[in-house]
């Protein structure tokens, strides 16, 4: 491998892609270990020739777990695909390291960070109890700290941080609990939710269309006028809301690449949307309702919102500003216990329009794609969502039907 001044480092291959890297910072020499290919080892040379003209250098011998977590989070915290997370998730692995990991670990050397030192401190986690003698910290999560902490450590060894991942032998994971997926409603049942939504002319309309969509919550609020496509009866998933600490609520890309959708829409839904557009579009012009004007003369702004935020007493009425997704749902949630549905969240929704659809005998990837979902997480969350016992005799009736066609009884 060609010679390089002092200024430019040195690269010295130590095996099937694994380097070994020198350089210098204020005539001192020091040495990191990388793996990956030679183009890598190459841009981490930079980076730390470069980090000691900006004062941001660390020597690697000396990085606590503490800078190391800092340094992870300033990047994006990347995972084993080596991107940047969204800025909510980033957020949360932030608070979830710097409340949990960075008390007690935060000051020990990287490098001597030692798995019994991780179990002793799951253990102590998973101790702490509140003044009511309950446990504090619910067993998710610590599952969540531990799945955090670990895709930390394994990006520092996978940047040569770390001889190995210490985490690996670990023994006091918290794995834990399943989650809760919800109860999914019969349609009976739905249609009663919904129809006792419609006192409410903010409500009813999202509630509805969730209801027949299947649309997550973040999309549906981030849905514009121009996604919908009145003569082919169809809505298109292009965004979602997403809500941070350091930019408020803004918009994003869906959750992944299988929410770019386009929903096929029935036509009771179309009417609700159409019904909505017009009360925006005399909001809009200032037209009062019953008189008769063509509406189709007027526009709405090319961004506006189908369920944009509600303006607050005194204020005018904002038609690209989006509703605060929270607020949103403890809305729900309080009409919906008063209708008798207490502990129906607005995600369970979603669930019961999977279920219902899945329930109809409709192909599992055909409902995946209409939710925008990995057809195995479906089935797996379908499998473990809570069913009522009309839902259970209903298979039931299924099973005996089957036996008996190939029984003869």
């Amino acid at each position: 491998m060609s010679k390089r001044s002092y200024g430019d480092g040195g690269i010295e291959q130590r095996g099937e892609n694994v380097f070994r890297l020198r350089y210098r910072i204020g005539g001192r020499k020091f040495s990191k270990t990388v793996r990956g290919k030679l183009t890598d080892a190459r841009k981490e040379l930079r980076a730390l020739i470069r980090s000691g003209d900006t004062d941001d250098h660390v020597d690697p011998t000396k990085m606590t777990v503490g800078q190391w977590i800092d340094q992870w989070i300033h990047a994006g915290a990347p995972g084993r695909k080596k991107k940047r997370v969204g800025q909510s998730t980033l957020e949360r692995y932030e608070q979830l390291l710097r409340v949990h990991i960075k008390p007690t670990l935060g000051a020990r050397p990287l490098q001597k960070l030692a798995a019994t030192q991780i179990d002793k401190l799951y253990n102590e986690l998973d101790a702490l109890l509140d003044e009511k003698g309950e446990r504090l910290i619910a067993p998710m999560t610590l599952h969540h700290v531990h799945v955090c902490f670990n895709s930390c450590l394994s990006t520092a060894e996978r940047k040569g941080l770390l001889r190995a991942n210490p985490m690996r032998r670990a023994e006091q994971v918290p794995s834990g609990c399943e989650g809760d997926h919800g109860e999914a409603l019969e349609q009976a049942d739905l249609a009663t939710l919904v129809t006792g939504f419609r006192a409410s002319a903010t409500m009813y309309a999202p509630v509805a269309v969730d209801a027949a969509t299947g649309a997550r919550r973040n999309e549906l609020l981030a849905f514009r006028w121009t996604d919908l496509d009145v003569e082919k009866k169809t809505l298109r998933v292009e965004r979602a809301l997403e809500m941070t600490k350091k930019f408020g609520i803004r918009v994003k890309l869906p959750k992944t690449k299988r929410g770019l959708r386009t929903i096929a829409l029935d036509d009771v839904s179309l009417t609700i949307l159409l019904e909505e557009k017009e009360r925006q579009l005399r909001i809009y012009a200032g037209i009062p309702d019953g008189v008769d004007v063509d509406l189709s003369l007027i526009g709405l702004p090319e961004d506006a919102l189908i369920f944009p935020a509600l303006p607050a007493p005194g204020e005018k009425f904002s038609f690209t500003t989006p509703r605060n997704p929270r607020n949103f749902s403890k809305e729900f949630a309080r009409r919906a216990k008063r209708l008798g549905f207490e502990g129906f969240t607005f995600h369970h929704i979603r669930g019961t329009h999977g279920t219902l659809l899945l329930d109809r005998k409709v192909p599992v990837h055909v409902v995946a794609e209409r939710l925008g979902d990995d057809p195995a997480v479906l089935l797996r969350n379908y499998a473990k969502r809570k069913r009522n016992k009309t839902a259970n005799d209903s298979i039931s009736a299924d099973i005996n039907a089957l036996v008996a066609g190939f029984l003869g009884k």
